[in-house]
């Protein structure tokens, strides 16, 4: 398969919506609504918003699936920008655009608002993309607070081993947060269009 084709189920899946099979869409909900959800639940801080634009982002892939450019990269990079971009949308509509003194002080705080955002939202996808032996390893030490030899032992492995693991875990994260003006969505999204 060529570097540039994108994957099968990808094809496929827009090919099925474009088709107009609902059985396409509830495949697609199932495999991608926990990440619209809990990136737009990130953005937003608020559930209720987050459920809105769960529903609004399939809604939109089902009323456009053509929409879709496999040549652009995967469908879940396709199905987060839709998410990062309709969050913003509502930011900016929620909050709105302050007018007088405080108007820069207000859209700077906006922006850093997406910012932080952006950067939780790529570093869950990076968590999520990354192979099971290096999660599993930043589990141990980060959130059951295991030192390196400690979670060499529960994981099976040397403590070379698990120092590596975690260290090439981490320099993954470390990717997170590019800078303050990236203005780009989660890891292989692309910009916002």
């Amino acid at each position: 398969m060529a570097k540039d084709a994108p994957p099968r189920w990808d094809r496929r899946m827009q090919q099925r919506l474009t088709r107009g099979e609902a059985a396409a869409l509830g495949e697609l909900y199932d495999r991608f609504a926990p990440l619209v959800h809990s990136q737009a639940h990130r953005m937003l801080d608020d559930e209720e918003a987050a459920d809105l634009v769960t529903r609004e982002v399939f809604g939109h892939i089902w009323e456009n699936p053509d929409a879709y450019d496999p040549a652009q990269g995967p469908m879940r990079s396709w199905v987060a920008r839709l998410t990062h971009r309709r969050c913003v949308e509502r930011l900016h509509a929620t909050h709105g655009e302050a007018d007088g003194p405080d108007a820069g002080a207000h859209r700077q705080e906006l922006e850093q608002r997406v910012r932080r955002a952006t950067a939780a939202a790529r570093a869950d996808y990076i968590v999520a993309s990354m192979p099971a032996s290096l999660r599993a390893a930043l589990e141990l030490a980060y959130i059951q607070r295991r030192d390196y030899r400690q979670a060499a032992a529960d994981l099976g492995v040397t403590g070379d081993e698990a120092r590596r693991r975690l260290r090439l875990g981490l320099q993954l994260l470390s990717t997170a947060n590019p800078g303050p003006s990236d203005g780009s969505g989660p890891p292989g999204h692309g910009p916002t269009p």
